[in-house]
């Protein structure tokens, strides 16, 4: 049976991927800060947590993240950009996976065929920024790709048959994206499905790459 870790397990996204992967037939092991208290922003809770779990597991997906503080909206222009809200932002959307990547070396298997995918954000893509804006979201997104791809390097190493990737899932409805009602969404569910496709598709060879939901590759 394979086992899969869940990281952002009440969410939208992780939710829905629980839900689906339950569906296959997977063990599954879903963690959140509303069940277990993983709070990505609290890096004494996260390795508290993360040092509970024993692997191996053939899938760990983090699916986490915050698209402003709450009770703010993404900036719209330069003047807007607060410190404070910056660095919550890099917080919860490039430390906190970057500490759970920390225990990826120990959880997934040295021999084998096994995925890690963070969800990160077409938006966090310099190469594809025409709009502007955004600038603490954006940011903090491409800091995760850049903790992704050198996992990538490191762990093709040491496990040779892990695929590690950055993946995006699309605009999905939930209350993350509840204040931008004029973008084309999918459900939790489809978002999910689409994203256990491209997973599924994955070969050591894809590692180091960032997809989308799709499987379409999108510039750094």
């Amino acid at each position: 049976m394979r086992r899969s870790l869940i990281i952002g397990a009440s969410g939208g996204v992780g939710g829905a991927l629980v839900r689906a992967l339950e569906a296959r037939g997977d063990a599954v092991t879903g963690l959140s800060r509303s069940a277990d208290g993983l709070d990505l922003a609290d890096p004494a809770s996260v390795e508290r947590v993360m040092a509970r779990q024993e692997g191996p597991f053939d899938l760990l997906l983090v699916a986490t993240g915050i698209l402003a503080p709450k009770g703010g909206a993404p900036e719209k222009a330069l003047a807007q950009i607060e410190a404070a809200a910056l660095a919550e932002l890099f917080a919860v959307n490039a430390i906190g996976p970057a500490l759970i990547l920390r225990h990826a070396p120990r959880l997934l298997p040295r021999r084998g065929r096994a995925t890690l995918g963070v969800l990160t954000a077409r938006v966090g893509s310099i190469g594809d920024n025409g709009l502007g804006g955004w600038h603490g979201y954006r940011a903090s997104k491409a800091a995760a790709n850049q903790i992704v791809k050198g996992a990538a390097i490191e762990l093709a190493r040491t496990h040779p048959g892990c695929t590690v990737v950055a993946l995006h899932p699309g605009t999905v409805e939930t209350p993350f994206t509840a204040a931008y009602p004029g973008r084309d969404k999918v459900s939790p569910e489809r978002a999910a499905e689409n994203l256990l496709r491209v997973i599924d598709g994955l070969t050591p060879a894809d590692t180091g790459r960032f997809l989308d939901w799709a499987g379409e590759e999108i510039p750094w």
